[in-house]
């Protein structure tokens, strides 16, 4: 269940906006054990001179995963390469042209409604 923050360069299809999506979820079912329903996304279209990965020009897409501490390194590497090899496969993104990233917080950091801490309840 991570909040996962999605930047693209702005003026994408919306099936290459889904296909990041599905590609990253599915690497995060397949690789950490998250339910299948555990689905919260933010998709940031941003101009070309937004997004500024190195020295790359083409297509690129950078993200960061909030989620609560304890998945183990092998885990998160794993997830890394999932979502390279999704992504490469569609829309098409070359795996050098990703960039992942993760926070960790605690159970007390997360509100899913109502003003409740469901985790500590």
């Amino acid at each position: 269940m991570p909040l996962v923050n999605i930047s693209i360069l702005k003026g994408k299809t919306p099936e290459y906006k889904k296909a990041i999506a599905d590609g990253i979820n599915s690497a995060v079912i397949e690789t950490m054990g998250f339910p299948n329903d555990d689905r919260y996304q933010i998709i940031n279209e941003v101009e070309k001179d937004c997004l500024e990965y190195q020295d790359r020009d083409n297509d690129r897409v950078m993200m960061f995963l909030i989620m609560r501490a304890g998945r183990s390194n092998k885990a998160k590497q794993a997830f890394y390469k999932k979502v390279a090899d999704n992504l490469a496969n569609n829309p098409g993104i070359p795996p050098e042209n990703i960039l992942i990233t993760i926070v960790e917080n605690h159970d007390i950091d997360w509100s899913f409604r109502d003003g409740i801490a469901q985790f500590v309840v």
